[in-house]
Parts: C-alpha cells; sequence; structure tokens
C-alpha cells in the first residue's frame, strides 16, 4: 500500500488532481468563508494539497498528521479566542480533516468534526466538490455562530481565500 500511494503522489501532476476545485470555486469558497466569518468571532481556513510532500510520503505521514502540521504552520491556533478551524482537502489520498482550535474543539468535540468530514468526503465521491465544501461551511458556520456569536466589529485574523499547495 505504502508503495502504491507514493507512486500515485509521484505520477498524478498537481495541475490534474485540482481539477475538481477550479479558479471560479476557489473563489465561491472564498467568498463563504468570508460571509461565515461576518456571523461569528472564529476563523476558518481551507487548505487544498493535491500531492503530499515527498518527505511526508516517505515518512507514511497521514492526511490527519499534515493537517495538524499545517494548523501549526498557518498558527490556526494562534487566534484571539481559540477558535480558529482548518480544512485541509487532500485530494489524490481522497481525505478531508478538520483541526479545531481548543476554543470551539471544547464546545462541539471531534465527533462533529469527524461526521462534517466523512459527510464531505462523501459528496467528493460522488463529483460534488462545490456542494460538498459549501455544506461543510455552512456547518461549522452555524457551530461557531452558536458558540462565539459575533460582537460587533472583529479583525480578519486569517486570509479567507484557500490555500492550494
Amino acid at each position: 500500500m505504502r508503495l502504491q500511494r507514493i507512486c500515485r503522489h509521484l505520477v498524478l501532476p498537481h495541475w490534474w488532481v485540482l481539477r475538481a476545485l477550479p479558479e471560479a470555486l476557489l473563489q465561491r469558497i472564498e467568498r463563504a468563508v468570508a460571509a461565515s466569518e461576518s456571523t461569528h468571532r472564529g476563523e476558518l481556513r481551507v487548505v487544498v494539497e493535491a500531492n503530499l510532500p515527498l518527505s511526508g510520503l516517505w515518512r507514511g505521514q497521514s492526511a490527519r498528521a499534515r493537517a495538524i502540521e499545517l494548523f501549526s504552520q498557518l498558527r490556526v491556533w494562534d487566534t484571539e479566542e481559540n477558535c480558529g478551524v482548518l480544512i485541509y482537502l487532500q485530494l489524490i489520498d481522497r481525505r478531508v480533516e478538520i483541526v479545531a482550535d481548543r476554543g470551539i474543539n471544547a464546545c462541539v468535540g471531534q465527533e462533529f468534526w469527524e461526521g462534517v468530514c466523512r459527510h464531505m468526503e462523501s459528496a467528493f465521491r460522488s463529483g460534488d466538490f462545490e456542494g460538498g465544501t459549501l455544506l461543510a461551511l455552512r456547518t461549522i458556520t452555524a457551530a461557531l455562530a452558536e458558540h462565539f456569536a459575533a460582537t460587533g466589529e472583529k479583525s480578519n485574523e486569517l486570509p479567507n481565500a484557500p490555500l492550494v499547495l
């Protein structure tokens, strides 16, 4: 399995995998993140990665471990109220991972995040990348709005545009 996975990541070109998320969809996701963040004090960050880095593949890095690594590198954990959420889409392995900071995670728990991930993966399997991503953003928005409702002006601590690696 490990060799097959490494080959898939090395053989499939980055641009081929990203056909699932064209520029127009990335812009809609950016607008959805901005609209979401206007309703709560949380911060959302969407990261799309086609191929894992070779070093991660060699170590057998899981999508979950990569998501946690990016959560740290992108400083999603460093939001004022500890309510940052990273949505990580690893396209070649067809995995979705959500890593949430301790503030919001204490309110909704890991089962909530895993449910959102599995719904996204189900939509992705049927080719509905837009519907799956936007439904996940609405679900997460509802949870953040319930537990971290907007209270006036807030700074935008993280970029709204999806990061494509």
